[in-house]
């Protein structure tokens, strides 16, 4: 081998383009053995191909994460930096079949140990890799002065460029030349750029770090053979990857770090940009767009890139490559510490740290980790890499699974994986259905389960399941070759322009103040708000062309739209709330978010429409700040008494049963069922109910509710905050203005009760109605007059015949014959016994009415209440009997006695027998007394009018309207 150095260690420094790399394979081909240890496995498989065709592949290895090929007897290792196999011990023995050091070993782009997440392996390798008879290190010159300093015998040898890389400036997409890398930053940008490539130029190939080798060699082999004229890539062709590229785009100067989105260092877009012109070809590079868009250089950027000037590396990150492992606890420590050279600084907590630091807390590895060989196995397991980005948290469950079948059972010998369950991961992961996301994922799954199969003692039969995870690994980057290709290469076209030379012009894009999008004078669709609609009219062939060129422009009109929002007056924004339509908020007749359930009826979840996704967090937020506070304008202007009423349920002022009442009516949406709250208002007092009125609430005979919440826009929010809260589409309202609406289907029936409409038969009615109906029924049979279908309030409103029977009923009345009115005699004095009805025994309502009159009642005197609900005077034709009440659950089905039964008040039929079908004569005629519930309910819906005997008295108008006061308190 002849003499290359002065020293057996040297550091080849030098901007891209000069050869490093070729170098060391030359210098490594000169020894009996070598190792090279690259930063990317992608790169690390380029040089394993390039080895292979010189010395055979018996003799050549490819050790990374998650493949390995080691033929017995290999002699030559191509490595990624975090594999490479210097810690000696059985496992890198095992690792290299035995070879324990080699004569040569080389590290490619160190200066990577200032990057923060992968840095410290970096400094490692600088300080430990050691080859027998040479070691070289190759990267930037930045890092000269720090390496020098860190190995004081190391020989600095420089290189110069073989081309010329200079800046060409800014060019569109349309304008960039062929054979042209353009380089993002995430993978949506490099899909929105590829699409537009593809639609302007045919297509891209498009080469990312994630993706398999496989996958990766497809996509570049599209691009060498000349399928495709651009490549579509991130950062990672900036690591060595030899493409024949004539020119650098960045569509970007902004990447995120893991930590936070920053600018690209002035040495990071040199080593981007020195992908173009391989050799003694000379290369260029700019950025996408314009000269002062988000991807424009500096003046002193592009100075420094073409004259290769980088500031100095000063310092570079470490962590203790060989930290003790005889107890956990020493092993964090080392880990942690703190380097003693000011060339290094402590590297930042990186995932395996995390990942250890959260399993020494857990008890059970406390009990089981107690050797060395404990240890060790431990930090293996959290070594594991979080190939799919989940972080910490989540990864570190995946580690204490695998610990746990690598722990083994405390005898000091490990254990192996479940060979079932770990053929049930693979066989989750074995289906190429899916699109590119979904199959990247399943990709960057599979490599998690190659990197522990290629571990050499975690599973029992390790050499079977790599095959397997190889196989997953081949199937799945096929399949995403595949949709790579079938997204962003449109043969068709590409060959077209390739052959016929047609150029994609730059079209200039404009939107109109009415939202139409226009594309080189062409209208091809129109911008609605947020939402972008494709005109039918134009033609497909165009259609791709200028979709793209309009996409590319939205993003800023989208931002000025949102502006446009958020300082909106409140007369912009409306209610969606149309029958079947989710529940929502639109802006300019456009929607823009949707509301779900959220802590309460009044505080629902507004989630912001998709097509607001394209806009920023910080943007979004804003957006959402507005429309909350429209929301609670709304509320204020249209739910003011249901806001009242959630406030006062929350108020420790209010008693507690009055809370109780206001609690249901505000979950209710303000309108209530009576039935519903009975139990709730059989414990309030008349003080107590005189706070429900002042709140404005009405308790009417068969609803309780604030006239308030019966307008039409109280109606439409009631309406669409009930079905957000469940999750339903809004139900058809009645119109503004209706009273009497007829009872349509289930949807349009149940809308109608949300509105404040009840049901009567074949017609619904207004809540308010039917309450002023039901009093006009008392007062017309206080009278003494007939109240029919018939009668004009009746006919004016509009209700038929079996609707009025339906709220008379409803209300507590019961029809009679009228009889007609005696010769007039003198008024019957205040004090006068009421006569009671003879004809049948009290229905159940009856005793409920009796029983809740001393609650209902406002009257100061309960002794006016007459114990027995009095017959009406001749001349009526309805006589009050009391609203039904809701029946408790009986113990002994539904026809038998209840246990409830109210106790008998003490008087005549004190101790008798309650059965039901004794006594009942006793009553006809008597002078008073409580009458127990008539088995069978109240038959007196099906039964022919009564006639009162004409030799009872007529009633006054203050007994006619005991009834209702005793219901009503006079406010219901």
């Amino acid at each position: 081998m002849a003499q290359f150095a002065r020293s057996p260690i040297t550091a080849v420094l030098g901007p891209t383009n000069t050869g490093k790399t070729h170098l060391a394979v030359e210098r490594m081909c000169g020894h009996s053995s070598g190792m090279m240890g690259f930063p990317l496995r992608l790169l690390a498989r380029e040089v394993y191909d390039r080895v292979v065709a010189i010395k055979g592949a018996q003799q050549v290895a490819l050790i990374t994460g998650e493949e390995k090929i080691v033929p017995p007897g290999a002699r030559y290792f191509l490595c990624t930096a975090e594999s490479m196999p210097i810690s000696g011990g059985k496992e890198a023995a095992a690792m290299t079949g035995g070879l324990s050091d080699f004569a040569f070993v080389a590290l490619d782009e160190a200066q990577l140990g200032a990057d923060p997440e992968r840095g410290h392996i970096f400094t490692d390798r600088i300080l430990r890799a050691r080859g027998r008879e040479e070691t070289m290190i190759l990267g930037s010159a930045s890092i000269a002065r720090t390496v020098k300093s860190l190995v004081p015998d190391i020989e600095i040898i420089g290189r110069p460029r073989f081309s010329t890389l200079s800046y060409a400036g800014a060019k569109k997409l349309s304008r960039l030349p062929r054979r042209s890398a353009i380089v993002a930053f995430s993978a949506e940008e490099v899909y929105a750029v590829a699409e537009m490539l593809r639609r302007f130029r045919g297509g891209a190939a498009v080469v990312m770090g994630a993706l398999s080798p496989r996958t990766r060699n497809a996509q570049v082999q599209m691009f060498l053979n000349g399928e495709v004229d651009y490549l579509v890539a991130t950062d990672a062709i900036g690591m060595g990857l030899n493409l024949d590229v004539a020119h650098v785009a960045f569509a970007s100067l902004r990447k995120f770090d893991g930590r936070r989105s920053r600018r690209l260092t002035v040495a990071e877009m040199a080593q981007i940009a020195g992908r173009a012109g391989r050799h003694h070809k000379d290369g260029t590079f700019g950025s996408l767009g314009s000269e002062d868009g988000d991807a424009a250089f500096t003046p002193e950027e592009i100075e420094a890139i073409e004259a290769h000037r980088f500031p100095s590396v000063d310092q570079l990150f470490w962590r203790d490559g060989a930290p003790r492992t005889d107890s956990i606890d020493h092993l964090i420590i080392d880990l942690e510490a703190r380097p003693d050279r000011p060339e290094l600084r402590a590297a930042p907590q990186a995932v395996d740290l995390a990942v250890l630091r959260r399993m020494a807390e857990d008890p059970e590895v406390q009990a089981r980790v107690r050797t060395k060989r404990d240890v060790e196995r431990l930090w293996a397991a959290c070594g594991l890499p979080d190939f799919q980005k989940l972080g910490a948290e989540h990864h570190a469950r995946t580690v204490a699974r695998i610990w746990r079948f690598i722990a083994g059972n405390g005898s000091g010998f490990g254990g192996h994986i479940s060979r079932d369950w770990f053929a049930q991961q693979i066989a989750r992961l074995d289906s190429v259905q899916g699109d590119i996301d979904t199959l990247s994922g399943r990709i960057a799954a599979a490599r998690t389960w190659s990197y522990i199969a290629h571990r050499p003692d975690w599973l029992a039969n390790p050499v079977e399941m790599a095959e397997r995870t190889r196989a997953l690994e081949e199937k799945l980057s096929d399949a995403l070759h595949a949709a790579l290709t079938q997204r962003f290469v449109d043969r068709r076209t590409s060959v077209l322009l390739r052959d016929i030379g047609q150029n994609a012009s730059n079209l200039p894009v404009t939107v109109d103040p009415d939202g139409t999008v226009c594309v080189d004078g062409e209208t091809i669709g129109r911008l609605d708000g947020f939402r972008f609609s494709v005109d039918p009219a134009t033609r497909l062939q165009d259609r791709k062309l200028l979709l793209a060129a309009a996409e590319r422009r939205l993003g800023k009109v989208l931002r000025v739209k949102a502006d446009e929002l958020m300082s909106a007056a409140d007369t912009d924004f409306a209610l969606m709330d149309d029958a079947g339509q989710t529940p929502g908020i639109a802006w300019q007749s456009t929607p823009v978010a949707t509301l779900l359930a959220g802590p309460s009826l009044l505080a629902p979840e507004i989630r912001l429409d998709r097509a607001l996704a394209a806009l920023g967090q910080d943007v979004q937020k804003q957006v959402s700040t507005r429309l909350t506070a429209w929301v609670e304008a709304q509320k204020q202007k249209h739910l003011l008494p249901l806001v009242k009423m959630g406030e006062s349920a929350a108020d420790p002022a209010v008693p507690a049963v009055v809370r109780a009442v206001f609690a249901q009516l505000a979950d209710a949406g303000g309108v209530a069922a009576r039935l519903d709250l009975d139990s709730a208002l059989g414990h309030l007092d008349k003080d107590q109910r005189h706070l429900l009125r002042r709140a404005g609430i009405d308790i009417g005979v068969l609803d309780l509710y604030h006239p308030g919440l019966l307008k039409p826009g109280a109606a439409r929010w009631r309406a669409a905050l009930q079905a957000a809260r469940i999750g339903k589409p809004c139900l058809p309202l009645p119109q503004p203005g209706l009273t009497l609406i007829p009872t349509g289907d289930k949807p349009q029936e149940m809308g109608a009760r949300i509105a404040g409409f009840r049901s009567f038969g074949p017609q619904m009615l207004r809540i308010d109605m039917a309450e002023r109906m039901a009093r006009t029924a008392h007062e017309t049979i206080a009278k003494n007059e007939p109240f029919s279908a018939l009668s004009p309030p009746i006919v004016s409103l509009g209700l038929s015949e079996e609707a009025f029977l339906q709220l008379m009923r409803a209300a507590g009345f019961r029809p009679i014959d009228p009889v007609p009115t005696p010769a007039p005699v003198a008024e019957a004095p205040a004090e006068a016994t009421p006569i009671v009805e003879a004809t049948d025994a009290p229905t159940e309502a009856t005793a409920e009415v009796v029983a809740e009159a001393p609650v209902d009642a406002d009257a100061e005197a309960p002794a006016e209440i007459p114990a027995e609900v009095p017959v009406v005077a001749t001349g009526a034709n309805w006589v009050f009997k009391g609203r039904q009440k809701a029946r408790p659950q009986s113990d002994r089905g539904p026809r038998g006695p209840r246990r409830d039964q109210q106790q008998r008040p003490e008087g005549k039929f004190a101790g008798k027998s309650d059965n039901r079908g004794e006594g009942r004569g006793d009553n006809r005629g008597g002078k008073g007394g409580d009458r127990g519930p008539r088995k069978g309910g109240d038959r007196d819906d099906n039964r022919a009018p009564r006639t009162a005997p004409a030799s009872h008295k007529a009633a006054t108008s203050n007994h006619a309207f005991a009834g209702l006061a005793d219901l009503l308190g006079r406010n219901g």
